[in-house]
């Protein structure tokens, strides 16, 4: 990318760990301005089974402690199921796991991975007390949680961060940019409001 990124974006999923990290470094390298967050009430990793998963407190966990935590527990099961590599690609990336409820930031585009995320992030947007009055345009893109539809979903957000920071103006063009994605794209269902900061 020739130009410095003009819009603040974050991206979110529930757990800052897969799809929003995968997003994450992808835009990063690309030079948007970009953060990533989750929106659950805490990072969940699968487990040895389905109703064990590995639990960890947002802002407090870091990547590193992660990656340490599921090494000591089973070394081979992580590496088989793709956790280990997942931490360690995170850890490069940023610290630590982030909550967007926890966020004091203002962006001018919040993208979510999943509609359960984008009611998350809308509730809480819509709720806090609000000073500046500066609008954010929330964006659902559904990106199946695997590895796989990660790096894909990350390239169609690649995409659609281009388009937006290439328009004139943002907030008239966005819905014709949405618009347009979703016809070329016929499998992504977007949702797109406006909030207030």
């Amino acid at each position: 990318m020739d130009y410095t990124s003009k819009l603040r974006f974050a991206v979110s999923c529930s757990s800052n760990m897969n799809r929003s990290m995968e997003a994450h470094g992808i835009l990063k390298k690309r030079g948007f301005n970009i953060e990533s967050y989750g929106s659950g009430t805490q990072v969940k990793m699968p487990g040895p089974s389905i109703d064990k998963p590995n639990c960890y407190e947002f802002g407090a966990t870091t990547y590193e402690e992660i990656y340490q935590d599921l090494s000591a527990k089973d070394p081979l099961l992580y590496q088989q199921n793709g956790l280990l590599s997942m931490v360690d690609r995170n850890r490069r990336i940023k610290p630590r796991p982030q909550r967007f409820q926890a966020e004091t930031r203002e962006f001018d585009i919040v993208l979510c991975l999943e509609e359960r995320v984008f009611d998350q992030v809308v509730d809480f947007l819509n709720r806090r007390v609000g000073t500046s009055g500066n609008p954010v345009h929330v964006i659902n893109i559904d990106i199946e949680d695997n590895p796989e539809e990660a790096t894909f979903g990350a390239f169609f957000l690649a995409d659609m961060c281009q388009k937006l920071e290439q328009s004139v103006d943002c907030d008239e063009e966005i819905d014709q940019i949405i618009t347009d994605l979703e016809d070329s794209n016929p499998k992504r269902n977007l949702l797109h409001t406006i909030c207030f900061y």
